[in-house]
């Protein structure tokens, strides 16, 4: 028997979420809620509703797990700890520094209506949160860096389009090169966030926006950009639309470290990743954690998890026998 997928939200990552379906096939997309006009909405998988968000409590029994489409900066903090009074959930929730916050709200609610509810599923939080962890375990005395891009990224992208005055807005993470060789080069630099990377953004304003305050909002912006140095770039949205309509990204997780008697050795641990599409890596994420919050709920597991909190036999839809046949 399927899962059963509701998806909440049907910007980037809802259809991204839409597409990975489709490559899941012990999963079924059963229906697309959305805050806006349901019949506005014309999605790909033929026969399948779109409904009003507000209605997503009668589809309770319909549904074996919800995945959330919603934006970090004021969707999620919202929407994870309400759907998962009534679903199963997951949710790419990327503000780092939120984390904690996040996580025992949405424990609280997900605990008490008996759910589980796994959060910041993507690359980052998400695989790049595995990488770190399992090279700090294997290489104890030593240090962790991690870097993105160059590319867009949706999470700080979405925070300069709720600014007021914002129309349209792109944001791109960019390694500083000489940080990133250094590390790969086994000195074990001490960086700062400012060594690591910069960012650029380019923004559509509004008509009489004031871009100064604009500029400002952005630059002095807590846990996306203040602890940056940025560059904003005020564009026409046909600009926007003509060079940037890309959604490439990645980047790499370090671990380096020292091992034998006197230290003598060195080694250095490189995950790397290359995405053409951000959302379309993250939601393929987002379904493989999906599966394993069904697998999870059906064993009794219920409140908050994250991805360093699940089997990697959960995420895939082979038996263990092929698992340990073909990828052990």
């Amino acid at each position: 028997m399927s899962l059963r997928v509701g998806i909440l939200g049907y910007g980037n990552l809802g259809r991204g979420v839409e597409i990975a379906l489709e490559k899941a096939p012990d999963m079924e997309l059963v229906a697309v809620f959305t805050r806006r006009d349901p019949g506005s909405l014309s999605i790909r998988t033929e026969g399948v509703p779109v409904v009003a968000a507000d209605k997503a409590a009668e589809w309770q029994d319909k549904i074996d797990v919800m995945i959330l489409c919603g934006g970090s900066a004021t969707d999620l903090p919202v929407q994870t700890p309400e759907y998962a009074k009534m679903f199963n959930v997951v949710d790419s929730f990327d503000t780092h520094a939120r984390i904690p916050e996040h996580f025992a709200n949405v424990d609280a609610s997900a605990g008490q209506s008996g759910h589980v509810a796994v959060i910041s599923c993507g690359w980052d939080p998400g695989m790049f949160s595995l990488a770190r962890v399992y090279g700090s375990a294997i290489l104890p005395d030593g240090n962790d860096y991690t870097f993105w891009g160059k590319g867009v990224s949706q999470g700080h992208s979405d925070a300069i389009r709720r600014i007021k005055g914002v129309k349209n807005a792109k944001q791109y993470t960019i390694p500083v090169e000489s940080a990133l060789e250094a590390v790969r080069s086994g000195i074990n630099p001490e960086l700062t966030t400012r060594q690591k990377h910069t960012r650029e953004c380019f923004v559509v304003l509004e008509e009489g926006a004031d871009a100064a305050a604009v500029e400002k909002e952005i630059k002095e912006m807590p846990n996306y950009f203040a602890d940056y140095d940025t560059t904003v770039h005020f564009i026409s949205e046909e600009e926007l639309i003509r060079d940037h309509s890309g959604m490439a990204h990645g980047g790499f997780v370090f671990r380096t470290g020292k091992t034998g008697v006197n230290n003598e050795h060195n080694h250095v641990i490189e995950y790397s990743l290359k995405l053409d599409s951000n959302p379309e890596f993250t939601t393929s994420v987002l379904v493989a954690i999906a599966r394993a919050a069904c697998r999870l709920s059906a064993e009794g597991a219920k409140g908050c998890k994250t991805i360093l909190d699940i089997p990697p036999a959960y995420l895939s839809d082979k038996s263990g026998e092929e698992l340990r046949a073909h990828m052990l």
